[in-house]
């Protein structure tokens, strides 16, 4: 479903500041694939997913997605078929608008004008649709966003990623912000809508056992490349201590100073 064919990025090329953030990137993510991404500070992880999203181009390679050739699109003709959430939890919404307007935002296609977009059945399948969260948003549709918690802002944003039934879901550490109960709740509404749209899901995270336990396939990234993909019971069967031995095996150096160690 998604190809990345020999993709490389490089950020300020032909100059001082030059770097290669991604280096000849070959992957494939096939539908309903739950990929969990790992790998230093500074591996290349974010930029995969912003590569995927069309935040940034490739300098060179190809990326198509279901055999289409999208290397070249604009991000806004891509973000149709896929959904997105950040490590920030105010960075998914609109603080000043209601709960239901941000679902309505969230839920067009094409340049609706918003009072189109919420007639009486979206506002049902939008109550309905927050009820599933399981936190009480259905008695709050009429409230301003900036009146949420945290963590129950997360979860809004995670269900406007998956409403208008995208394809792609790609999170980029979107529980690290949370405490741990709020952290929980969102993984397991993450799974339920991965499975219940069959979505191709990418979960950056730097917790290594969530990156274990979570999903079929995980992939470790370091100085842009993919330097370990392993799923099956291969997957099933590795432990923290092991996936840092496979990545001192690897690349002959230490995850020492990075989070990764202490998730």
């Amino acid at each position: 479903m998604i190809a990345l064919q020999d993709c490389t990025v490089v950020f300020n090329a032909n100059t001082p500041d030059e770097r290669k953030a991604l280096n000849a990137v070959r992957l494939m993510i096939e539908r309903g694939d739950f990929v969990t991404v790992i790998g230093s500070n500074g591996a290349g992880k974010s930029t995969l997913l912003n590569l995927i999203a069309g935040t940034v181009r490739p300098s060179s390679g190809s990326l198509f997605i279901d055999g289409v050739d999208r290397t070249g699109e604009p991000e806004y003709l891509r973000s149709r078929s896929i959904g997105r959430v950040f490590q920030d939890p105010l960075a998914g919404t609109a603080a000043e608008m209601t709960v239901e307007d941000n679902l309505a935002v969230a839920a067009r296609k094409g340049p609706k004008p918003l009072r189109i977009a919420m007639t009486r059945s979206r506002k049902a399948e939008f109550r309905d649709r927050l009820a599933e969260l399981g936190i009480g948003l259905e008695n709050r549709m009429k409230e301003n966003v900036n009146r949420l918690s945290g963590g129950q802002r997360q979860a809004l944003t995670l269900l406007m990623a998956v409403i208008a039934r995208p394809k792609i879901l790609l999170l980029d550490e979107h529980t690290a912000a949370l405490d741990p109960a709020n952290a929980e709740k969102v993984l397991e509404l993450t799974q339920h809508f991965a499975r219940e749209y069959g979505l191709s899901v990418l979960m950056v995270t730097h917790d290594m056992a969530r990156a274990i336990n979570l999903g079929n396939r995980l992939i470790m990234m370091d100085k842009g490349e993919i330097i370990m993909d392993v799923s099956g019971a291969e997957k099933s069967n590795l432990t923290v201590d092991a996936l840092v031995h496979r990545f001192r095996q690897i690349r002959k150096q230490d995850f020492a100073g990075d989070r990764a160690l202490l998730a």
